[in-house]
């Protein structure tokens, strides 16, 4: 890198003009020569990524010397990191000193980092959390709703800060009916804590809003410390009315949001969550009206239209004893006719059932002849008369028995034998037996 020097049109003799980007360029350089490459550690604050991947930060003096560093650690470098840097870290880091140009700032650029420890405050952090977590300051279960439709909202932060102002322009826009209470105290340095304790105090003595904003804007660790104070968490988590934390930007999370029964990302969308939308309450109460109205417009044609038929009924009674003349005279035609009219209906349904058992009983009559006639039949075909009239005889033993098997005979036996028209006494002379089958 070469020097470049602006010297004046009419600089007197021997007397050297420096422009700022030469010398600036020119400190730049001695810097890179005598510096290359360094390693230095220190505790890391205010650090952020921006969208193109670069890391910026300051590295403050592990030793809390009153000394930093503005540190730029490009993309390239930070995509090399095995841990999330976060403020508060003690990192060492190894890369060059140079100096920015458009601002002639000095500034350290990283080109590695990695953990040395964690920084003091940090490290009370996370031990006061542990430790207030365990007591159950941070249990969901605690957490209470806010009111819905709050009359009266109570805000505690620095009167000069640009908090206050955030909140009171969202609540002026989406809520102006609500009256705002400050309770003004420091939110940075040593005297915030108790100041900030305070004011919560003096808010729940009074009594006279519905829910407090505990606000603050953004900062690095140390400029919100004072909301990760055990006296201040304490008396968030034992407020009797709602708290509603908003303190610094979305990434900042201190103690107190967590004792907190909301917390808030910034301190506008704290004032968001505390009161509804003003316009949107007058959407719905018009939407209710709406509502109302046409019921009871409904409600006043049903009764409307019931009021007319009673008038109707009222204002001409002799069609309603007219009515119910004819009404009576029906009746009474019905009973006059009536006894007349079922005794008919019960002369026709004898005539119609008188013929009814005489064919009947002739039915009867001709199945009873039809089955006496088959079973005459029947007998006379079993009758033995006329099977020996067709030339057949039966032998008896002379006592009426009859001689079915040839086997029951012996010669000289004497029997009898019966044919269609008489019978012959006979005397065995000889037995013949077939032979079996």
């Amino acid at each position: 890198m070469g020097l470049r020097v602006i010297e004046p049109r009419e600089a007197p003799p021997n007397r050297r003009v420096w422009g700022v980007a030469g010398l600036v360029e020119a400190v730049a350089q001695s810097l890179s020569e005598r510096f290359s490459v360094v390693v230095v550690g220190g505790e890391i604050s205010g650090f952020t990524r921006a969208a193109s991947g670069h890391c910026y930060f300051t590295l403050k003096d592990a030793d809390g010397l009153a000394a930093s560093l503005r540190c730029a650690m490009f993309r390239r470098a930070a995509a090399m990191l095995d841990f999330a840097p976060a403020d508060g870290a003690l990192v060492e880091l190894r890369g060059r000193v140079a100096v920015y140009e458009p601002r002639g700032e000095l500034q350290f650029v990283v080109e590695a980092m990695r953990r040395a420890g964690a920084g003091t405050l940090y490290e009370q952090f996370l031990k006061l959390r542990a430790r207030l977590a365990a007591e159950g300051l941070f249990e969901a279960d605690a957490k209470r709703a806010l009111p819905p439709h709050p009359q009266r909202i109570g805000v505690i932060t620095s009167a000069a800060g640009a908090a206050l102002h955030d909140v009171l322009t969202a609540l002026a826009r989406r809520a102006p009916q609500v009256e705002v209470v400050v309770y003004p105290s420091p939110v940075q340095g040593a005297e915030a804590p108790p100041a900030l304790v305070s004011a919560l105090r003096t808010a729940n003595e009074r009594a006279e809003v519905d829910l407090l904003l505990l606000v603050r804007g953004g900062g690095s660790l140390e400029d919100l410390w004072a909301f990760n104070d055990e006296r201040v968490v304490r008396a968030v988590a034992m407020s009797g009315l709602p708290v509603v934390c908003g303190v610094g930007h979305e990434t900042d999370v201190t103690l107190s949001d967590l004792a907190a029964d909301v917390r808030a990302p910034t301190p506008t969308a704290a004032a968001e969550l505390a009161a509804p939308s003003r316009e949107a309450l007058l959407q719905q109460l018009a939407s209710l009206e709406r509502a109302l109205t046409l019921r009871l417009d409904h409600r006043l044609q049903a009764v409307a239209q019931r009021l007319d038929r009673m008038a109707l009924r009222l204002s001409r009674p002799s069609e309603v004893l007219a009515r119910q003349r004819r009404l009576l005279d029906l009746l009474a035609q019905r009973a006059a006719v009536a006894p007349g009219r079922r005794i008919e209906l019960q002369r026709q349904r004898l005539d119609h059932l008188a013929p009814r058992p005489a064919r009947a009983l002739a039915e009867t009559l001709r199945r009873q002849g039809a089955r006496l006639d088959s079973l005459q039949a029947r007998l006379q075909a079993l009758d033995p008369q006329h099977v020996l009239a067709r030339g057949y005889a039966w032998l008896d033993d002379g006592q009426g028995g009859a001689i079915t098997s040839a086997q029951a005979l012996q010669p000289g036996r004497e029997v009898r034998a019966v044919l269609a028209d008489g019978s012959a006494d006979m005397q065995v002379q000889r037995v013949r037996l077939l032979p079996p089958g």
